[in-house]
Order: C-alpha cells, then structure tokens, then sequence
C-alpha cells in the first residue's frame, strides 16, 4: 500500500508538470459537456426556414401557409414563383424545405376532384428532414380535412359525424419517459459520455506510455518493487481520482441541473460512473498492454472510442445490424454503458435486468490483468524509437 501510494504522489507531479493532463482531464471534458447540451438546449431545432410555391393564390392557400409558418418547427421565410426557383434555394441551403400548391387546388378541392399538393425536403440533415415532413404532412390533411369538413356540414351532418368520418380510428399516443421529445436527453446522453470515455481512453494510454517515451519506466518499475500490478494501480489511483470526479460532475449536471429524466434512484447513477470510468481506464490499460507503444496505443484506443459513436445502438439500433457487427458491439464500453443508462437509470427498470452488461463493464475492468506481464516485459526491456 505504501508503494501504491508513492508512486499515486509520483503521477500526481508528472500531472501536474505535464499541461496535457490538465487538457484532456478536466478542460476538455467540461468544454465538451457545456457545449453538447447548450448546443441542444431548446430540446428541439426551432423556426427551419421552409418556402412556398402558391400557384393558386387563393385565401385557402394562404390561410394553410399562415398555419404552416405558427408551427414551432418551421418557418416561412420566402414564396417562389416556380418550383425550379424553390428547388435551386434547397439545394443552395437557404431553405430546408417546401410546399407547392398548382393552380387550380382550391378549385378542385371544393368540387371533389383531388388535387396534388407537393412538399419537398431535404433528408441531409436526419433531424430537420424528419421534423418539417411531419409539419408538412400535417398541414396537407388539415387542408383536405377542411374542405371535407365544410362540405359535410353543408350536407347537413353533426359535428360528431364529421369527426367519425374524417378520423374513423382515434390516436391515443404516450409518449414514455421523454413526452417533450427532446433531442437534448436523447443525444447527449450518449454524445457527451462517449467524448468522456474517450478522454479516459486515451490519457490512460498516454500516462503509461509517456513512461517509456521519457525513459523512466524502469524507475517506476523499481519503486513498485518489481511488481506490475503495484506500479499499474499507484499510476491509476490519481487518475481515478479524477475521471470519475468529472464524470460524476456530469451526472449530476444533466440530471440535478439541467432536470433530465431519469426513473432511476442516486445508487443506480452513482454505479453507472463508477462502472463506466473503471472500464474506460481497464481498456487503455489493456490496450498499452497489448500494443506496448505510445502512438499505437493511443491509436487503437481513439480508433475504438470514435467507433464507440456508430456500435452503441443509438442512431441506428444494434439488433438491426448485420450479425457480425451486432455481436461486435458488445466489445465496446460505450454500448454497455447506455444499456445500463437506458434500462436502469432512464426506464427506471431494477439492476438485475440489466446484468449482462454490468457483468462486461467488470470485465473490462479487469482486463489489464491479462497484460500484466506484457507491461512489465515492455518496461524493463522496451527501447522508445521516435
């Protein structure tokens, strides 16, 4: 104990002499936290810029455009006098959609001939395209509901019975545990932990291997008395210390402060930490084990972190993956760590149902101890070449 706790002093002044430490443990971590959930703050993209191509003209045209521009999402910002006009905007960026009403629509909506109203949108961004189709979509059947709704009440029929016939099934819709849609809680949730297990992966790798770059890995070797393990944990100590310092500061900043949802109690958020940065720091131990190399190391571990985004089932869920790769995501940290997240902390569902990737959090924790031995070989023996 007294050798781990020297050489926990010993990387607190290397920490403290080295402003890389300072950098990627604390600087960019809380950089990194502020910006993605100020980024996002409204919950929601508000007031996208979408443009109109009224042919017709009429008060009916312009009265579902007025409607278009009072949604939240969407913006009318400009009318086109043709649609090649309109569609050289879209692609140029100045808008992210548009709708277009030819002439004659109103005419043929009051005398039952069906007209076609068009919307365009751009699918570059996944957020926006999604979000002005559902305002587009709903102000093309408010516009037909309209007149079908005008045209039964002449006809003599109840307000019920239009109702019945317009919209013969009703949607009662729940939407469970974030019912304002916030893309907020969906996306930072796995966009700023994913940036912090990345900074524990590589400055977990940069730490023991700044040893053999600098040429003191003997010395360390020999104040942990030739033992692996002592110099590997009296290294982890202080960065523990303060990785999960900082991911803990980003739990409670999410969920005390900025209110995120979260059915889970403090005992279940508290695990998701400690779990998470014990993991993160086993990987780069095991990684600097493995490929005993400063720039290797550090190369594999960003290589794993920034394919953490793609495999952790958020974007694209994992059980839709190809085989290979859906078994794939289990040898990243980041997928356990929102299961866990997801199961336990945001659905509020007990531990045991989310056993499995708690148990593969443990296991790479303890992965440095099948690279023990490497570590130590790399130490005593290894020459750094620049």
């Amino acid at each position: 104990m007294l050798r781990i706790l020297h050489i926990a002093r010993r990387e607190l002044r290397r920490m403290a002499s080295n402003p890389m430490y300072v950098l990627c443990m604390v600087l960019f971590p809380l950089a990194v936290t502020f910006f993605f959930t100020s980024l996002m703050n409204e919950g929601q993209p508000e007031s996208m810029p979408v443009g109109i191509v009224d042919q017709d003209n009429t008060s009916f045209t312009r009265k579902l455009t007025r409607s278009l521009d009072a949604f939240q999402t969407s913006r009318v910002v400009a009318h086109y006098a043709s649609f090649e006009e309109a569609r050289q905007a879209m692609q140029h960026g100045d808008i992210y959609a548009f709708l277009y009403f030819p002439k004659g629509t109103t005419d043929a909506l009051l005398s039952s001939r069906q007209p076609v109203i068009s919307f365009y949108y751009t699918y570059t961004s996944l957020t926006a395209g999604a979000l002005l189709y559902r305002d587009l979509k709903t102000i093309s059947t408010l516009g037909s509901a309209a007149v079908g709704s005008a045209t039964l009440t002449a006809k003599g029929l109840t307000p019920k019975q239009i109702s019945t016939f317009l919209q013969p099934v009703k949607v009662d819709l729940h939407t469970v545990a974030n019912p304002w849609i916030n893309y907020n809680v969906y996306l930072s949730t796995m966009l700023i932990p994913g940036c912090l297990l990345l900074f524990v992966f590589l400055i977990t790798a940069y730490a023991f291997g700044q040893e053999l770059k600098m040429g003191t890995a003997r010395e360390l070797l020999a104040e942990a008395g030739g033992s692996s393990f002592v110099a590997v944990i009296g290294k982890l100590l202080p960065h523990f210390v303060i990785n999960l310092a900082l991911f803990y500061f980003y739990l409670f900043y999410v969920f005390a402060a900025m209110h995120f949802p979260h059915g889970g109690g403090v005992g279940e958020i508290l695990l998701l930490g400690f779990l998470s940065v014990t993991a993160s720091m086993g990987f780069g131990v095991f990684m600097f084990g493995l490929l005993p190399s400063l720039r290797m190391s550090m190369s594999m571990c960003s290589l794993w972190g920034v394919l953490s985004f793609s495999m952790v089932g958020t974007a694209f869920p994992t059980f839709a993956m190809d085989a290979p790769l859906e078994v794939l995501s289990a040898l990243f940290p980041l997928r356990h760590y929102f299961r866990l997240y997801q199961t336990c902390v945001f659905n509020s569902n007990p531990l045991v149902y989310d056993w499995p990737n708690i148990v593969a959090l443990i296991a790479f924790m303890l992965l440095p101890l099948l690279v023990m031995r490497n570590i130590k070989r790399a130490y005593k023996n290894y020459v750094y070449i620049s």
